[in-house]
């Protein structure tokens, strides 16, 4: 309802296509957005910024950027609302700039003294999807396999709700997998094996760090496909009908947790510190593009590396392709445990085999604690 509402406001009948001022005013309201959400930070550093990452920001360079947003934001305003005959796109984004330079724009200074401590965590999920979205939009516009599904398709609120949820309880979530994962490194640690990993070149140390992951993700993986009570919450994530990259984020807290506490704990037995935030970049980046609306391939490097089109049999509908490509870096594991299935073509099918979900992201967070998946009734 609220995302047929949204797209009603913001909609019209006009060509999406580009040179028709449709993709300058979803830069405008995107960039407007923000750089808004990004001057409250600098307003509200100890309520809304994470801690882990702020001595990390170069702020000369995040206050530019703020500062280019704004810009960006009011120029693509003004082409959407000349090409246009429906203005409140590019008028939405202009008042959002508007509005952050207003609130002082990129020179807002941070006068308090920051601490540790609880924190909302908007800048991570303000630069994540900054950037996630400048990697990923454009080339499932100019590359994509399924060229109707567009970037707001069917339930593409109910992803950036999920993607949200993901980011602002940061510590929430650290506290549920770091803290346990490092506690466990105290009883389960061989620092011979330790020893030896860092003796080796760093890029064998990385390449041996996601093949680690690697097994762990597929042997959790298959878990939560074959335990009748985490596949629950696994199924959310497979409920999607169509795949994109924010797609990759529609996944239950508790599903997250358990799947990242399940790869920390065996790379914290012999890797580096370097090592593991090396990995947890790249298979962000890797996780992210092999849900992407993405056609060209590789042919010689499927083999090796899981690519879109190897992950896409992975949440097909289609029965021949169920519980197959549960690897999510290298095919090869697959291959050993008897799992791996991967035909010439795409799918043609998404989503879930005979099985309905609860119906948006409350209910989805606390029914799969006390509910099974009801069975779809077929016509």
């Amino acid at each position: 309802m609220i995302e047929q509402k949204i797209n009603e406001f913001f909609g019209d009948t006009e060509s999406t296509g580009f040179g028709t001022g449709w993709w300058s005013g979803i830069s405008s309201a995107f960039f407007g957005a923000l750089s808004f959400g990004a001057v409250l930070c600098l307003h509200f550093p100890q309520l809304l910024s994470s801690p882990e990452l702020r001595s990390h920001y170069p702020m000369g360079t995040i206050r530019v950027l703020i500062q280019c947003l704004i810009l960006a934001a009011i120029l693509f305003g003004i082409i959407s609302s000349i090409l246009r005959k429906k203005k409140i796109l590019g008028l939405t984004g202009m008042s959002l700039a508007l509005a952050a330079a207003a609130l002082g724009g990129s020179s807002v200074p941070i006068n308090e003294t920051l601490h540790d401590g609880p924190a909302i965590g908007l800048d991570w999920f303000l630069l994540d999807l900054f950037l996630m979205s400048l990697i990923y939009v454009p080339i499932e516009r100019l590359w994509p396999q399924y060229p109707k599904q567009g970037t707001f398709r069917e339930q593409w609120t109910l992803d950036i709700v999920y993607f949200l949820s993901t980011h602002l309880p940061i510590q929430i979530l650290s506290l549920l997998v770091l803290l346990p994962a490092t506690q466990a490194t105290k009883y389960l640690a061989v620092p011979s094996i330790q020893q030896f990993i860092g003796q080796m070149p760093w890029l064998l140390q990385f390449f041996l760090a996601v093949v680690v992951a690697d097994f762990a993700e597929w042997s959790i993986h298959w878990a939560l496909h074959k335990v009748p009570f985490l596949w629950r919450f696994h199924s959310i994530h497979h409920s999607s009908k169509a795949l994109d990259w924010i797609a990759g984020s529609r996944s239950h807290f508790f599903d997250d947790t358990l799947v990242r506490g399940f790869i920390l704990v065996p790379m914290m037995l012999g890797f580096s510190q370097n090592i593991i935030v090396a990995y947890l970049i790249f298979v962000t980046l890797h996780a992210t593009w092999t849900h992407c609306n993405f056609r060209p391939n590789a042919k010689w490097l499927e083999k090796f590396l899981v690519m879109p089109r190897y992950h896409h049999w992975h949440h097909t509908s289609q029965k021949e392709a169920i519980d197959k490509n549960f690897a999510i870096h290298f095919p090869w594991i697959d291959k050993i445990f008897g799992t791996y299935y991967f035909p010439d073509e795409w799918p043609k099918v998404y989503g879930l085999d005979g099985e309905e979900i609860p119906n948006g992201f409350i209910r989805q967070t606390y029914e799969p604690f006390i509910k099974k998946n009801k069975h779809a009734l077929k016509i």
